[in-house]
């Protein structure tokens, strides 16, 4: 049987009832001691790292994942990592960029309901996960949830109470999972051998979601306390430029002080493209901009500072970011 580690970060899954609300209190052993079913195909092993609702997750502790894995990436087949679901999408973008074409499975599941009510997705989700950790077939990062597993890079949360709280943006899922079979939709065999590991990451990226009358002038504050800004246009993508309110001429500044600008869309499905509409192309034209096409905004964001932790080339940044990694973009 496939020897499987259990990662414990808290979340809802392992939540209990306190005085000010649910709050993380179940133990990763005791987790497992609702999922008896899954001694029958895997031997599991629990390490507890974080117990902390996942609105409170910060970039170190992506880190302290990613070298628990990397720690332990010898003495197992796979791994599941118990996580909130409330940044579970920027959890397994990071992963992805932290831990790269990994021949093992790296699972990322958690729940709506905790583990110990009555009604709740906690038992199925961790079972599916442990199970999909213990597929033969199964690599890299990805989350496992309602039945659904689903590229590190592709999640995103759209349902804030619902069982089906996860869906794959601009990309199928990778398989589902029902009645204890797993069905494979996308199946690849990993290219390597042992996976690529990172130990650093730079949070110093922002995320501007533009909105009618918005002061271009923020953006200076932001190039005084960041080095790369992420827009979140309209659309398939643009930058405001009437008078007063000129964000062309704000970007100027960016740009002049070498920092990083990534035009992104506030539309979930099928991504930016500048070149269509004036607003667009006249900014892309004039600053050679990144545009993050069909990635999802997790991915955009989790991938910039990955990279920007590796370089601060701006032509080796764009490189980087076009170059695909865990399926996490198509259109270029």
């Amino acid at each position: 049987m496939k020897h499987i580690l259990l990662i414990a970060t808290g979340g809802t899954i392992a939540s209990e009832d306190t005085e000010n609300g649910l709050a993380p209190q179940i133990s990763s052993e005791k987790l497992l001691d609702y999922v008896p079913a899954a001694r029958e195909f895997c031997t599991i092993d629990a390490v507890q790292i974080l117990n902390i609702d996942s609105t409170n997750i910060q970039p170190e502790n992506w880190l302290l994942m990613a070298r628990t894995v990397k720690d332990n990436y010898e003495k197992y087949d796979g791994f599941v990592i118990c996580h909130g679901t409330d940044t579970m999408a920027y959890t397994s973008s990071a992963l992805s960029y932290l831990i790269q074409n990994s021949p093992k499975p790296i699972i990322i599941t958690g729940a709506q309901k905790p583990i110990s009510m009555e009604i709740t997705d906690a038992k199925t989700n961790l079972l599916d996960s442990l199970r999909f950790a213990a597929c033969p077939d199964a690599h890299g990062v990805c989350i496992v949830f309602n039945g659904k597993v689903i590229a590190g890079t592709r999640a995103k949360k759209l349902q804030s109470k619902s069982f089906n709280a996860f869906d794959s943006i601009n990309f199928p899922v990778l398989a589902t999972i029902r009645n204890n079979k797993i069905v494979h939709y996308v199946k690849e065999s990993c290219p390597c051998s042992y996976p690529a590991f990172y130990i650093d990451i730079n949070p110093r990226v922002f995320l501007l979601k533009l909105i009618p009358g918005m002061d271009p002038e923020f953006l200076s504050w932001i190039g005084e306390h960041y080095d790369a800004v992420i827009i979140e246009s309209y659309g398939v993508g643009g930058l405001p430029s009437v008078e007063h309110k000129d964000f062309l001429k704000a970007v100027d500044k960016l740009i002049a002080d070498g920092k990083i600008v990534v035009m992104s869309t506030q539309v979930m499905y099928e991504g930016s493209d500048m070149e269509v509409y004036e607003v667009g192309h006249v900014a892309k034209e004039r600053y050679g901009l990144i545009e993050a096409y069909d990635m999802t905004l997790e991915a955009t964001v989790t991938k910039l500072m990955w990279i920007m932790a590796q370089t601060k080339d701006p032509q080796k940044i764009k490189a980087m970011f076009y170059t695909t990694i865990n399926h996490d973009i198509l259109f270029q």
